[in-house]
């Protein structure tokens, strides 16, 4: 039987912060002892991959790399590698509500090259171990990040035919001229790691765990692809020939076109899903509990042609089932991780969460339409699920309420036995807490009652 535990949603980048964006810094560690005070168990965060075109967590650069961007600063001044005057005098924006992406990206890489250029990485054992121990996916990231900077940032489809097809005497030429920006990602990495591992241990100690978050696709701008294209299925020259998203729904009249690679599933079975294995077994080194985002896709995935402008002419292809996660299970043991099994389900889809036993999601603002039918109210659930309010993609509650029709909103007053709608936001909350599932993740924007100016993210 699992212990009843509660926890709370918030992005690392909504910490507050000096500097422009959230980080491992001090505040991050107040943040920590905040959770362990107020009785929580759980800090779910968002991916932590350094983050593309867009500045989404959901399309990154790599699987397993992390932002530089979450560095601590204040750390790196504590050690001498950069002065107070440096870091304190930079332009990171002013809106302390807000993230100011492309000011960070301009300033952050300045100040970690200074960093850099001062550490001494030749006497540093430390620096050695973690690039020998992650060899298998720094080498190519890092070299990426680098031949992606010479070019101007360009995806990698974009550039000239002997790197984009990684021909040995290009990647040897490239290494070779490109050696320094190479070491300089490989830093970056360094200390994201170590400020990381030691905020996570932290929060362990205090007997927070820390749940992750990945998405079921990497982006096609990635060193994941550019590396590793026997993963997808793309043609000769490694061009997509279908891409990822979702059909048209009730949301969107074309459906969704993500545009990921997809992967080429009998390929990852041929090789026992080895790169699948190794994916989550960093991610199980870097967090406590994985979410994995859009569970269905293991199932059915919507497969859309390459060209296409929207997901509307995709078709339904099969997934590798239970088949990957039985294999996960021999290779790393019976690990935590959350199904993310959001919109509508198949029954194959249920029958593949049920046997893995994973919990599923339960999101209470997709609970209330007035016909009283939807598998997200309380009475419906059992123990092996966590419920939300809402998620990262979810307006908060108090701007969620405006947005209900007046039979819906009499529902949810009538199930909630609440009389007035300011008092929805608390009670949603309760019933959360008061549910059977065994575990209630609450966003710290519903805790603290903030409007539709404190949402996360628009889908």
């Amino acid at each position: 039987m699992c212990m009843r535990r509660c926890g709370v949603l918030m992005p690392v980048s909504s910490l507050p912060s000096r500097f422009g964006i959230g980080g491992f810094s001090r505040e991050a560690y107040d943040f920590v002892d905040f959770l362990a005070a107020s009785g929580q168990a759980l800090w779910q965060i968002l991916p932590l991959g350094p983050t593309g075109y867009g500045d989404s967590p959901y399309q990154s650069f790599s699987t397993f790399a992390g932002s530089p961007y979450y560095i601590s600063l204040d750390a790196l001044i504590e050690e001498g590698m950069l002065t107070e005057n440096e870091c304190s005098s930079v332009d990171f924006g002013n809106d302390t509500k807000r993230v100011d992406y492309e000011k960070i990206y301009h300033t952050r890489f300045q100040l970690l090259r200074k960093a850099f250029e001062r550490a001494d990485l030749k006497e540093n054992p430390e620096y050695k171990t973690f690039v020998d121990k992650n060899e298998q996916w720094l080498k190519d990231y890092a070299m990426y990040m680098a031949v992606k900077d010479s070019q101007g940032g360009r995806s990698w489809i974009e550039w000239d035919e002997d790197i984009r097809l990684r021909k040995p005497h290009a990647m040897a030429a490239y290494e070779q001229k490109l050696a320094d920006e190479i070491a300089f990602y490989s830093y970056q990495q360094y200390l994201f790691s170590r400020q990381w591992m030691a905020l996570k241990g932290y929060a362990n100690k205090k007997g927070i765990s820390i749940v992750g978050d990945i998405p079921i696709y990497v982006a096609f701008d990635s060193a994941d692809t550019w590396a590793n294209p026997e993963l997808f299925w793309l043609d000769k020259e490694n061009v997509p020939i279908a891409v990822a998203g979702c059909p048209p729904d009730a949301f969107s009249a074309t459906g969704q076109l993500w545009g990921n690679p997809l992967y080429k599933w009998d390929y990852h079975e041929e090789t026992g899903f080895a790169w699948w294995v190794r994916r989550l077994s960093h991610c199980f080194d870097i967090y406590d509990i994985v979410r994995i985002d859009h569970f269905r896709g293991f199932d059915e995935y919507w497969a859309i042609p390459y060209k296409d402008e929207t997901a509307e002419n995709g078709e339904w292809k099969k997934g590798p089932g239970y088949k990957l996660f039985e294999v996960m299970k021999k290779a790393l043991g019976n690990r935590a991780v959350i199904a993310e099994d959001l919109g509508f389900l198949t029954p194959s889809v249920l029958k593949l969460v049920k046997k893995t036993g994973y919990p599923g999601m339960k999101v209470l603002q997709f609970a209330f339409d007035s016909s009283g039918e939807s598998d997200y109210l309380p009475h419906n659930y059992n123990n092996n699920c966590v419920v939300y309010t809402g998620t990262h993609d979810n307006d908060t509650v108090n701007g969620w309420i405006p947005s209900l029709d007046k039979k819906d909103l009499a529902f949810a007053k009538r199930y909630l036995n609440v009389r007035r709608t300011p008092d929805l936001r608390e009670s949603l909350v309760r019933t959360a807490l008061r549910s059977v599932a065994d575990t209630a993740i609450i966003p710290l924007q519903d805790y603290l009652g903030l409007g539709g100016e404190a949402r996360v993210n628009t889908p």
